[in-house]
């Protein structure tokens, strides 16, 4: 696994360490009543029950150990105490799309905390980090997987 850190918010953390401690101490062990009562049933070769419990036995602790390995690399980023107008990470930003002329909010926030439909964008996205250290009223280009982005910055603010 990769030994970069990564940025959380203290409530990404929070809710990362929640699912995992759910996983290991509820999921796990209905999975494992799964595969011991399919086992009980007698012949392994052909107990698709059985091995249908196996393979999602196994995926769950696949998924387990990458959320864990991102705790284990988890950085806790506390948001600065003044305001500040330079966009940074856990900033909210407001731009105006310069190509569309619409303003679009921007979350900037750490691995797992990531909801598009909210606005909140992982800090190390392209777009995230063509914004980061950016200043109100700086116009910007971002290259992005679907093309170039512009857009003018007009707010950088902290919800709390």
């Amino acid at each position: 696994m990769s030994s970069d850190r990564i940025p959380m918010t203290r409530v990404g953390y929070e809710k990362l360490k929640a699912e995992v401690d759910h996983l290991n101490s509820v999921e796990m062990p209905r999975l494992a009543q799964q595969v011991a009562a399919a086992r009980s049933e007698g012949d392994l070769s052909e107990n698709a029950e059985y091995h249908g419990a196996r393979e999602s036995q196994g995926m769950m602790q696949a998924k387990i150990n990458v959320l864990a390995d991102k705790l284990a690399r988890a950085v806790i980023v506390e948001r600065p105490k003044e305001a500040t107008d330079e966009v940074v990470f856990g900033s909210t930003v407001v731009v105006k799309d310069l190509k569309f002329g619409d303003k679009e909010v921007f979350i900037l926030v750490g691995a797992g905390e990531e909801d598009y439909d909210a606005g909140k964008i992982n800090v190390a996205s392209p777009l995230a980090q063509g914004l980061l250290g950016r200043k109100v009223g700086e116009k910007v280009s971002i290259d992005v997987p679907a093309g170039t982005m512009k857009f003018e910055i007009l707010e950088v603010k902290f919800d709390d």
